[in-house]
């Protein structure tokens, strides 16, 4: 039976029927009238760009680039190749062979980087920098002076500062899978590798650090930091200062990391924590199945703690790290300390090839505690560095565990 119009009025059915129809198609014309009224975001653009400006050079890309656009570099070298990254959500990926940033070696009187972000979301991805120089020893290759960063698979050699960041209490910088090392062999130059201001939060995973001379590998002051998976080995002979040091304090995860420092290291303390009394008001450092190992014949202070200017002091939880060579390790923070054992370079794989796993027959094999449930908190590493660069996941129902950053 189909509903009927009778002398202009509608059967009951009708009527139902009707007030269904006319309540649905009043919303789907209403939903027609916003969806016209709105206009239509423009789609993404690529831009493709050489060292030699054909089709386009790298600054007008810049000046053409929107809100959500993606250039493409193509491989080669590009000199002089300065640019402001500004309130833009942006990604500058290298194509093929990865391309040179290059600074030349030359000091700069004019530029303080070589790349300068300021604002917006921008992600580097596949470049490689190189030679930045400034007039006043401070050149960095890439600088964030405010929004957010995330750097993929780069490179960073030979330069005064491989990342730097300023203070801004909401900028954000996450690394991944990329390497910075060859830090400038100036004396008194004091040259970190990564130097991050008071800013909102650091990440960096599955990178490596090396070659540092003076500076320190990293050294952050962010009110957050999670250091996770990393490669932070200055070499047998390196000549870096802490290889890790967070003066500020702050929230700090240390997790999964070979943490080596060399024979000629300019400092014994391997990794620091709130050295320049000017913490934030929430202090807690965790290190979980790290590798840290001391190339000196002389002992290591593999980690020390400060808390001047702390209103009170940090909690400090280290569990199931390998603490090779010898050194200090829990003396110098007073805290939670379960399942940290010390280890020689003859108790290790073959530490020759960077085989830093320990022997198939080690005594401490399986000798790690349950990461799961530490005073209350999940320090259960989740990966754990691949080489070269990058990460492999852990079987998320392992039951044993060995200290160290390698369960293999």
């Amino acid at each position: 039976m189909q509903d009927q119009v009778i002398t202009g009025r509608l059967t009951s059915n009708a009527r139902r029927g009707w007030r269904r129809f006319s309540w649905r198609g009043i919303g789907l014309a209403l939903w027609g009238l916003v969806w016209l009224t709105v206009p239509f975001a423009a789609a993404a653009e690529i831009w493709v760009v050489s060292p030699e400006g054909s089709p386009l050079s790298l600054q007008a890309a810049l000046d053409q680039a929107q809100d959500g656009d993606t250039i493409d570099l193509l491989p080669g070298e590009y000199n002089e190749a300065h640019a402001v990254l500004e309130n833009r959500r942006l990604t500058l990926r290298g194509v093929g062979q990865r391309p040179v940033i290059n600074g030349g070696g030359k000091a700069s009187g004019k530029h303080k980087a070589m790349w300068l972000v300021r604002g917006g979301e921008i992600t580097l991805e596949n470049l490689q920098f190189r030679g930045m120089r400034a007039t006043d020893g401070e050149g960095a290759a890439v600088r964030l002076e405010g929004g957010r960063l995330t750097v993929k698979r780069c490179e960073f050699f030979d330069n005064e500062y491989g990342i730097q960041t300023t203070h801004d209490d909401r900028a954000e910088l996450a690394i991944q899978d990329s390497v910075i090392g060859m830090a400038p062999k100036v004396v008194g130059g004091l040259h970190h590798l990564l130097t991050v201001g008071r800013i909102a939060k650091l990440t960096v995973s599955g990178s490596r650090f090396q070659q540092g001379f003076e500076g320190h590998l990293i050294k952050s002051r962010a009110r957050e930091s999670l250091i996770a998976y990393n490669f932070l080995h200055d070499g047998q002979r390196g000549g870096a200062s802490y290889e890790i040091e967070l003066p500020a304090g702050g929230a700090a995860t240390i997790i999964g990391n070979v943490i080596a420092q060399g024979s000629e290291s300019q400092n014994r303390v391997v990794v620091a924590y709130g050295t320049d009394g000017q913490p934030w008001d929430r202090n807690l450092l965790l290190i979980s199945h790290n590798t840290f190992i001391n190339y000196k014949w002389t002992p290591a202070w593999f980690l020390r703690v400060l808390d001047d200017g702390m209103a009170t002091p940090p909690e400090v939880v280290a569990v199931n790290n390998l603490l090779v060579g010898p050194g200090l390790f829990w003396l110098g923070a007073p805290g939670h300390f379960q399942g940290n054992h010390p280890a020689t370079l003859g108790m290790l794989r073959d530490a020759e090839t960077y085989a830093f796993e320990l022997e198939p027959g080690s005594v401490w094999r399986g000798r790690g505690v349950d990461p799961h449930q530490v005073v209350g908190r999940d320090l259960a590493p989740k990966a754990e560095f691949e080489w070269p660069l990058g990460t492999r996941a852990l079987a998320p129902d392992r039951t044993s565990w060995s200290p160290g950053a390698y369960q293999k």
